[in-house]
């Protein structure tokens, strides 16, 4: 077991010397969002809540203004812009490292210019075919998740012949196109896209053979924040743990996804999170004080 996680290159000095998994804060600059949609809406209240999210153990924070829920509509692009531009320019003046959380070049560019390190792409390039260019030549660290689909149809498309190959076939397809316009492989961050276009059974799958995706050799995210996968298997009479009790599960996964190589975490709620990797990271040695 390795005691530090592959990490990609090109990160903000603050998150390249972390010798431990990193984890994520989430702000969804979003009205619809499934967890907290709406609490962090209007740019005051979620340039508020990044700094509270990194106070309570963040290392960066993962700024996005599209809703990604089930079933979710897309939004115009000066909508998103509008709605993240603002937040990402205050946080990164104050030297909070962001990743922006877009399926759009046009986006990705602005936010990078403004001050974001990381661009965190669910469609994997796959919604705008001028992604890779674009981060080419930005020259951030990106992140590639498995996507099969816009949100609206993304329960349609659940269905596979064996989910790890599957996911990890079509995400290197994603992988090898990024390199292929120029993307600088060493940046790449690929992310199994728990929840999207998957079932309750497909994420645990994926989770329980951590290992085939490590051995590609790239940096790994995981998003399993307070995911439905994560209230159903805690349901008590057929009825799954509400959305706001689903932490403690996550931290969980901090755990497991940390002592198997993730290179970072992706959570609402990052302190649990934060105190699970610390105590990962002692429990292997890279803690001897």
């Amino acid at each position: 077991m390795s005691h530090s996680p592959v990490r990609p290159d090109g990160l903000p000095l603050s998150l390249a010397q972390l010798d431990r998994c990193a984890v994520m804060g989430i702000i969804n600059v979003t009205p619809d969002s499934f967890s907290d949609g709406g609490r962090w809406l209007e740019s005051s209240t979620a340039i508020d809540h990044g700094f509270a999210l990194m106070a309570d153990g963040a290392d960066l924070v993962d700024i996005g203004g599209e809703s990604t829920r089930p079933g979710a509509e897309r939004i115009p692009e000066d909508e998103e812009l509008r709605r993240v531009i603002p937040v990402v320019s205050a946080l990164a003046q104050q030297g909070v490292p962001v990743s922006i959380d877009t399926m759009r070049a046009s986006v990705a560019r602005a936010a990078v210019e403004a001050g974001a390190a990381i661009v965190n792409d669910i469609s994997g390039g796959a919604a705008d075919e001028t992604m890779y260019a674009v981060v080419a030549e930005l020259g951030v660290p990106y992140i590639a998740m498995h996507w099969r689909g816009f949100s609206n149809e993304m329960e349609q498309l659940a269905n596979y012949e064996n989910v790890v190959h599957d996911v990890i076939a079509e995400l290197m397809v994603r992988v090898n196109a990024a390199q292929a316009a120029g993307v600088d492989p060493r940046r790449i961050v690929i992310d199994p896209g728990l929840g999207f276009a998957k079932k309750a059974h497909h994420n645990w799958e994926l989770l329980r053979q951590f290992h085939r995706f490590t051995e590609l050799g790239y940096p790994i995210l995981i998003g399993a924040a307070r995911k439905r996968f994560l209230g159903s298997a805690l349901a008590i009479d057929g009825e799954p743990r509400p959305v706001e009790q689903r932490d403690a599960a996550t931290d969980a996964v901090t755990v497991l996804s940390a002592t198997h190589g993730a290179w970072c975490v992706r959570v609402h709620s990052p302190r649990g999170s934060r105190d699970a990797v610390c105590v990962v990271q002692a429990w292997k040695g890279g803690d001897e004080s």
